[in-house]
């Protein structure tokens, strides 16, 4: 048993995080932002106690010091999974509601672990693949991205494209603050990072409403609900991962020590939003006359291809595939009104 960290814990990603560490046993402490979401972490696993599931409350990531007491515990940490973003209803100002929080959101969280809790041993961060792609290029036919890459974005171009953008630069500057901190301040800990691309897959229905859904799952959600009756939309991003496989890649990066200061291109491989369509119509029949049958192709010309084979190497992760996603995502779905 490890006692384990995790911040941000009533998260897509990180509740199937947290859902894999007290399968093994492990006793873990999650941060939220509010005693609501304290209750409904516990309402989702009600068979655990407070000696394996606990919780800290941390409202805002953002700030100084955020965390300067919740890595304290007795006992103490050895792992910390941080999967926590900055929340905000309305970015206005895309330096100061996006950029800052997500670098100091890491950053700070380095800080408070390298100061008060010298057990920790090692560290994992949810990333992204917006913190590869170098969207300006395309879709890069005969490209191979791998974990090599990084999104050459700057301030600037995230500030002049705020929505697109300023995402893949948060998480950018947020994933370069963190390997920047291990290269200048040398911590008793190592960092490991996961790069998933678009995150398809079951949700917690105690958690999430049909407005809260992560953006992936949204498609799922719009196509169950008749909302493309007219045409199917391009996915935009090709290639896709199932969260629990996600999820599972975030353990297996902190049990492993040959994973330790490596970032991990987590993706299963290719889809469309058509082959997504197609698994609903197979699955849920009766929804099949409500979503339109052009569209959602892959792009004319080709598109960029992957290199997993660290993850696979490395984490052992065998990738679910698309129609066992969406079988198992359909009835959570369904849980909650879709």
């Amino acid at each position: 048993m490890v006692r384990v960290l995790l911040t941000g814990g009533s998260g897509f990603i990180a509740v199937h995080v947290l859902e894999a560490l007290l399968s093994q046993g492990h006793s873990v402490v999650t941060t939220v932002r509010s005693e609501t979401k304290v209750q409904m972490l516990r309402d989702t696993f009600p068979s655990y106690g407070r000696d394996q599931l606990d919780f800290a409350i941390v409202p805002d990531i953002a700030e100084e010091a955020a965390f300067d007491e919740a890595v304290k515990s007795d006992p103490p940490f050895e792992w910390v999974i941080h999967t926590a973003s900055p929340f905000h209803f309305n970015i206005i100002d895309t330096k100061k509601d996006l950029l800052d929080p997500a670098i100091i959101g890491t950053t700070g969280i380095l800080k408070a672990i390298k100061k008060n809790a010298p057990s920790v041993k090692r560290m994992i961060i949810t990333s992204s693949f917006a913190a590869m792609i170098s969207a300006k290029l395309g879709n890069r036919p005969g490209y191979t991205y791998s974990e090599k890459d990084w999104n050459p974005i700057t301030e600037e171009e995230a500030i002049q494209d705020p929505p697109p953008s300023g995402y893949r630069a948060s998480k950018t500057f947020a994933e370069k603050a963190a390997w920047e901190f291990v290269e200048k301040e040398k911590p008793n800990f190592t960092v490991s990072t996961i790069n998933p691309p678009m995150v398809f897959g079951p949700i917690h229905p105690k958690l999430q409403t049909l407005d809260t859904l992560n953006t992936s799952n949204q498609r799922i959600r719009d196509m169950m609900l008749g909302k493309l009756q007219e045409e199917i939309p391009p996915a935009g991003v090709y290639i896709w991962v199932d969260v629990r496989d996600v999820a599972l890649a975030h353990v297996r990066a902190a049990e492993r020590p040959d994973a330790e200061g490596k970032r991990f291109f987590v993706t299963a491989g290719y889809f469309s939003n058509r082959e997504l369509a197609d698994a609903i119509r197979e699955l849920l029949p009766e929804v099949a006359s409500k979503i339109a049958t052009k569209g959602g192709e892959f792009p004319e010309g080709g598109y960029f291809e992957y290199d997993n084979s660290r993850t696979k190497n490395i984490l052992g992760v065998n990738f679910r595939s698309l129609r066992d996603m969406v079988k198992d995502t359909i009835p959570t779905l369904q849980a909650i009104g879709a």
